[in-house]
């Protein structure tokens, strides 16, 4: 038999300015990491190619169960970053069942894109969804830092391991 793991995560919890929102979203797409692509078409090549040319924009995404007040007030201010983390319970089994559980951080600087907005529908939950504009990302699992970007300091490091250092010297910064 296989020695595999099986990673799983089917909760969290999250914090707007380090206040905490138990129980206050439903769900939560946190960003994902774009390369942007540049095609190279040059003469004397047979074909053609895309090279990386940088990263498209972190977005980050948050259905809340209603409205809240900490939420609104955040979200009203179009020009202001918040400081969203999202923690997680990532339980880990094997062939012999549950072998461990890590906490999984992700680390947002975020500005809201629009003020949520919710329609009522009898005897339902009146959701609102939050589309976030993300400056700095930072994922931790079981304290190792899987992914760090910061776009304003030209920062992208993964595992640990800075992927921009000789860019910068490069460009002087």
């Amino acid at each position: 038999m296989a020695n595999s793991l099986i990673n799983r995560i089917t909760n969290a919890n999250i914090y707007l300015n380090g206040v905490n929102l138990l129980g206050r979203a439903e769900e939560v797409e946190l960003p994902q990491p774009k390369s942007k692509e540049v095609e190279l078409k040059a003469l004397g090549l047979w074909g053609s190619a895309d090279l990386p040319a940088g990263m498209e924009k972190l977005e980050a995404k948050i259905k809340w169960s209603s409205l809240f007040d900490e939420v609104l007030q955040t979200a009203f201010l179009p020009m202001a970053y918040a400081s969203i983390m999202v923690r997680a319970d990532m339980m880990q089994f094997s062939p012999g069942g549950l072998s461990a559980e890590v906490p999984v951080v992700a680390l947002m600087m975020a500005r809201f894109k629009e003020t949520p907005s919710f329609k009522v529908v009898k005897h339902e939950n009146s959701e609102s969804m939050s589309s976030l504009a993300v400056i700095y990302y930072k994922l931790t699992i079981a304290g190792i830092d899987e992914v760090e970007i910061d776009v304003f300091a030209n920062v992208y490091k993964v595992g640990g391991v800075d992927q921009l250092a000789q860019f910068r010297a490069n460009i002087g910064a």
